[in-house]
């Protein structure tokens, strides 16, 4: 790449790092892994940087790139153990606060256990406020089966949930 390519490059990973870091943390639930997808997709993008001519779909490029090295990496033998860690403890000096951190907690402990693609389905439906074409499209897949790896993975969801959701709605 020349000098020029090299700076749209630096400026768009300037710009945009946080907000992919903060997608693969919603996918995987770890900050660590969130780090290593969100560089496995920049530096993707950086070795296509020169081919890509629409430099306007780079954000779903990343995305695309996110979603996938997130799935391929829970289809690797060592990645289907499961790493348990305890919730923080909340202060309960102010209960708004402490309601807010449960709900975010329980939900994102609910995510990590369900199903990688349904769980990237929902991270880009309703966190990352993609309609069904564009998760289709970051995805690769038809726009059907957005619809139904939604629909199964709310109700994996719901399941992971259970009481827990009853509660966190009880105190809210």
């Amino acid at each position: 790449m020349d000098q020029r390519e090299e700076q749209e490059f630096a400026e768009y990973f300037a710009a945009r790092r946080d907000a992919v870091r903060r997608t693969a943390y919603l996918l995987c639930g770890d900050w660590h892994r969130a780090d290593d997808l969100a560089q496995t997709a920049f530096v993707a993008l950086h070795r296509r940087w020169r081919k890509i001519r629409d430099r306007g779909a780079l954000d779903a490029y990343v995305r695309r790139s996110v979603v996938r090295a997130m799935i391929d990496e829970t289809r690797r033998p060592w990645r289907r153990e499961r790493h348990v860690e305890a919730l923080p403890e909340v202060p309960s000096s102010d209960a708004e606060v402490g309601d807010a951190v449960a709900t975010r907690s329980a939900l994102l402990d609910g995510l990590t256990r369900v199903p990688p693609r349904q769980r990237a389905v929902l991270v880009l439906r309703f966190l990352e406020g993609l309609d069904v074409a564009g998760t289709a499209a970051a995805m690769k897949c038809s726009e059907g089966t957005v619809k139904s790896q939604t629909a199964r993975g709310l109700a994996a969801l719901r399941d992971v949930l259970g009481d827990a959701l009853d509660d966190l709605r009880s105190t809210s």
